[in-house]
């Protein structure tokens, strides 16, 4: 009988998939439950990472035009009033503060008091307030475009949170335009979708698809709604990013209008766009194995980490002294346009321990430096993108001239795997049966991981979609944009259908 082989993270992926993720969090040091219900505390590991993301996205927005400014976390309740459909969107999600402050009740304990007069909103997304603003800053042609990015915090009222993926509170950025004309408008929020799409590519390694929401997944109020859906590895779909075509909608309610060169007044066009900390939840999934984290080296905090091994005290100054300069010149080499970011480990740790605690937490690659690599002038290394098959020895000298080059391989690595898993498990799909096949486990009362991408003809009926979700859990994530369309027959209903959709289930 075949020995088995244990792993770092129990339970394993196949085993149980989000329970598996929850330790990997956990093991990698990422974050952690804070004692506000559904809130997350962020630790120094994983929030490297969220600088990490807003390092390259913001030198990215800037590079395009855009500027960042902060606008308030309070948002009166009138404001989301002004748009019917956006506040009927995240009416359940708002938390609201009705109080402005606390006073000692007979019994000694803290009540609330001093009801405001108007109840003020904790920003579940900033259109409103923000609209509010331009609508003061715009007057004329000569305004526009505008183009502002925010950088902040956001509380969407959760009843089943999970970390990184859905808390009440996270981390995001968020994009908000203005412009004279609808094309103008448009190309904008093109534009958007493509940088968050080149951003996942190039840094997440993550392929993504990207696609146009259907009208009951757009955003509240959004004229057009587009995102870049990812697939993790239980095959269920992460809507990665989006990017908003609002037309005149929120322009009308909140009253952004402009001379144009004719002297006419006019509604402008606007756009919003985000992503979020729900990034750090996509990189876990799409890359992590059985033995926690795996980071790409792009975005990873450290993208090499030098650990001592020290057996005698009596070579402890001369693998020290040896591992500082190898620090220093690494630090001296450059990858993806930065300086190569280098950890020493110095803790008392036992070595096995030590190696451990950092595979578990991703790190692209790490050496171990002990009296025999001193003597010899090499290193010991090992790989994270193949932890059992990839360790082996290298000089000094050969390392260093190609540790950036080490590092692209393991940054194209992973997104071949993620790319390789994705078109494994994308269908097309030409009947109901096949459908509910596809999406049914053989093990009903301990499912399997199973399922994936379908792409199959949906003639636009809502009601099928929903039963759909019913029955199986599984809703369309988008119409495909680079698919050329190709017209066919809805497996559900048999009516002419214009293109084939994507249907997935999905956090």
């Amino acid at each position: 009988m075949a020995e088995k082989k244990s792993t770092a993270i129990s339970p394993t992926r196949a085993q149980d998939y989000p329970e598996w993720y929850q330790q990997v969090i956990k093991a990698a040091d990422l974050a952690e439950n804070s004692p506000v219900r559904g809130c997350m505390v962020i630790k120094p590991w994983g929030y490297s990472l969220w600088e990490n993301i807003q390092q390259v996205l913001d030198e990215k927005f800037k590079a395009t035009g855009h500027r960042n400014a902060y606008f308030p976390l309070f948002i009166p309740l009138s404001f989301l009033q002004k748009e019917a459909e956006h506040v009927q969107g995240f009416a359940k999600e708002c938390a609201v503060v009705t109080h402005h402050r606390l006073e000692a009740g007979e019994d000694g304990r803290l009540k609330p008091s001093g009801e405001l007069e108007e109840p003020l909103v904790v920003r579940p997304t900033s259109e409103t307030i923000i609209g509010a603003m331009f609508a003061q800053w715009v007057q004329s042609y000569r305004d526009l475009p505008l183009l502002i990015n925010q950088w902040a915090n956001i509380v969407r009222w959760e009843m089943r949170t999970r970390l990184f993926l859905r808390t009440t509170e996270f981390l995001w950025q968020e994009g908000h335009t203005v412009h004279a004309t609808a094309e103008e408008a448009m190309e904008e929020t093109m534009k958007m979708l493509d940088l968050y799409a080149w951003f996942a590519r190039e840094y997440l390694a993550i392929p993504v698809i990207k696609g146009e929401k259907t009208p009951e997944e757009r955003f509240p109020g959004a004229v057009s709604t587009y995102s870049i859906e990812a697939m993790m590895q239980d095959r269920k779909a992460l809507q990665a990013g989006t990017s908003h075509f609002l037309g005149q909608n929120f322009a009308r309610a909140s009253g952004i209008r402009f001379l144009d060169e004719k002297g006419q007044l006019q509604y402008a066009w606007t756009t919003s766009w985000g992503v979020s900390t729900r990034l750090i939840g996509a990189l876990v999934m799409a890359h992590g194995d059985d033995h926690g984290l795996v980071l790409p080296p792009k975005l990873a905090p450290a993208q090499i980490v030098i650990l001592p091994v020290i057996h005698q005290e009596k070579s402890r100054t001369s693998v020290l002294e040896y591992c500082h300069r190898l620090k220093e010149d690494l630090e001296a080499l450059h990858y993806a346009g930065r300086p190569v970011r280098v950890e020493l480990d110095t803790s008392e740790v036992r070595g096995g321990e030590k190696v451990w605690k950092w595979i578990k937490k991703g790190v692209p690659v790490w050496l171990e430096i002990g009296p025999r690599e001193v003597s010899s002038q090499s290193v010991f290394l090992g790989r994270r993108d193949a932890v059992e098959a990839r360790r082996y020895t290298r000089t000094r000298h050969e390392f260093l001239s190609t540790a950036p080059s080490l590092l692209e391989e393991i940054q194209q690595n992973l997104y071949r795997r993620a790319l390789q898993l994705r078109e494994e498990n994308t269908v097309r799909i030409d009947s109901r049966k096949d459908f509910y096949d596809f999406f049914t486990p053989g093990n009903q009362d301990n499912p399997e991981i199973h399922g994936g991408f379908a792409l199959c003809h949906w003639a636009g009926n809502q009601e099928v979609a929903d039963r759909i979700k019913e029955d199986l859990g599984v809703s369309i994530r988008c119409v495909p944009l680079e698919d050329k369309p190709e017209p066919g027959k809805c497996i559900f209903t048999g009516q002419l259908s214009r293109q084939q959709v994507i249907f997935a289930r999905a956090y």
